[in-house]
């Protein structure tokens, strides 16, 4: 599994046969079940996640006890609560499988370790971090500029397998909406 994430990261970065040993030693293989909470709210998260295969979400409960999904992970990428694992500070949301996931995992103090023998994982360490604070950004600005309807289709379009994969209810929710409102946008484009 490992040289998934080697080939993933030699896509955009090179690597060294050092660096290629390092992420070996450093990234344990795991699989878990659909439905499996692999990081609790209320818990410093343990480990930054790739994606292998399957899909993962962020979530929290709202003030009526309503589950909040904040962000669902396609493959292949990185996925955690990423402000709370790399401050070690507790975080308020859930990992959850999706689905059935295979997934390597790194806890932050062998990523620390990781990152301090290889200047290549170092770099692409920072870019990742950096894609994330970016992507957040702009979900942020489409969440508050973009119609229910123009968020819909641009997820889609962005990730088309992901209504094979995820439930509705989690889907609405990422988007910002009730599953009411989706199911009446999803007849409108069917029409």
């Amino acid at each position: 599994m490992q040289q998934k994430l080697i080939d993933f990261i030699r896509s955009r970065h090179p690597l060294s046969v050092v660096d290629e040993d390092l992420i070996f030693q450093y990234f344990e293989p795991v699989l878990f079940p659909k439905n499996r909470i692999i990081e609790e709210a209320g818990k410093v998260p343990e480990y930054l996640y790739y994606i292998i295969s399957g899909y993962l979400r962020l979530f929290h409960y709202n003030e009526n006890g309503d589950e909040v999904t904040t962000h669902i992970n396609c493959p292949p990428g990185f996925f955690t609560s990423y402000f709370h694992f790399v401050n070690t500070a507790k975080s308020h949301e859930n990992v959850e499988c999706i689905t059935e996931c295979e997934l390597l995992r790194i806890t932050k103090a062998d990523l620390d370790t990781l990152t301090s023998k290889s200047g290549a994982m170092k770099d692409f360490s920072i870019g990742i971090f950096q894609q994330s604070i970016a992507y957040n950004e702009n979900r942020s600005a489409e969440l508050a500029t973009l119609s229910g309807e123009k968020r819909y289709a641009k997820l889609i379009e962005n990730y088309p397998g992901i209504l094979h994969n995820v439930p509705i209810t989690y889907i609405a929710s990422f988007l910002g909406m009730k599953p009411e409102s989706l199911s009446r946008i999803r007849r409108k484009l069917i029409l």
